[in-house]
């Protein structure tokens, strides 16, 4: 074989190959075709919507207010704090915020009405225990971040609950 016999059976060669593909290409566009377009009305979209949401929400502080206005019911049961007139602040304060690590004692907090965890901070004083819970505090024990980590709480609500968790240990 000459090397003009060898070069004209390989240019065949890879003609006959770009033509294959072409062809196979286009076939496979024929057969495949283009995704049929999904139209989705908008009662679809809130439906799908509806089923995915989650199950429930985590509220800490105060309460959006389109919940505030739409249920005062539920309000009464999450945010007791919400209804605090002429309710005791401290309580009020502790429902609210306190309470998440006081009433399980999380991160060494102690627990509400607990004597002997309380004890020795009583012992330090009002003001000792009133600076710690507004400014936080790190301890042997756990720690207390700034207003009990909602900082939108004013002093005096926090300082009443303190009060009233320390009137509860007495």
């Amino acid at each position: 074989m000459t090397d003009r016999a060898f070069w004209k059976s390989f240019s065949g060669l890879v003609l006959a190959l770009v033509a294959l593909t072409i062809v196979l290409f286009i076939v496979a566009q024929m057969v495949g075709g283009k995704p049929a377009k999904t139209v989705e009305t908008t009662a679809d979209a809130k439906a799908i919507a509806e089923r995915i949401k989650p199950v429930g929400e985590v509220t800490v502080g105060a309460a959006p207010a389109e919940r505030v206005a739409s249920s005062s019911s539920v309000m009464d049961a999450i945010i007791p704090a919400a209804n605090a007139a002429g309710a005791d602040k401290g309580k009020a304060t502790y429902d609210a915020s306190c309470m998440a690590c006081h009433a399980a004692g999380v991160a060494g907090a102690p627990k509400f009405g607990d004597k002997a965890a309380w004890a020795p901070r009583i012992a330090q004083g009002a003001d000792t225990l009133h600076t710690h819970a507004l400014k936080g505090f790190q301890g042997k024990a756990g720690m207390m971040p700034p207003k009990g980590g909602n900082m939108s709480l004013k002093d005096e609500d926090v300082m009443a609950a303190v009060d009233y968790m320390v009137n509860a240990a007495k």
